[in-house]
């Protein structure tokens, strides 16, 4: 485990490292897209955290608010990433809230210009 407590740890690198996205290329574009809050101004992926920070990042339909414990540069295992961080994200939907994608008939072809709507309008989009 590769820890700093001195050296800065820039946002992108330590989003990616306790395992909150799938790659850092992942963390660095939410950064640019406005999707990561650090202590409530919007973060620049080069930007540094410091134990203590609030990190909030929009990511995969959900909100993940999370305060700075520990500073890692290289990614790290799951039960490691859990102590780098203290979680105070709302829990996630349930997945019955969900509303289930349409179910054809297998060899009913494609749907018709109607039923790509109605299937739409069941979504929500």
């Amino acid at each position: 485990m590769d820890t700093d407590e001195g050296t800065p740890v820039r946002i992108d690198a330590w989003i990616w490292s306790v395992r909150l996205t799938k790659t850092r290329s992942l963390a660095a574009a939410a950064c640019k897209a406005g999707h990561v809050r650090l202590n409530g101004e919007r973060a620049k992926p080069a930007q540094t955290v410091k134990p203590g920070d609030e990190v909030r990042l929009r990511y995969e339909g959900r909100e993940r608010i999370v305060v700075v414990r520990r500073l890692v540069r290289k990614r790290v295992g799951p039960p490691v990433a859990v102590e780098c961080f203290v979680d105070n994200s709302p829990p996630p939907p349930p997945r019955e809230a969900v509303a289930p994608a349409g179910v054809r008939d297998r060899g009913a072809g494609r749907p018709t210009k109607r039923e790509r709507r109605d299937m739409e309008q069941l979504r929500g989009r």
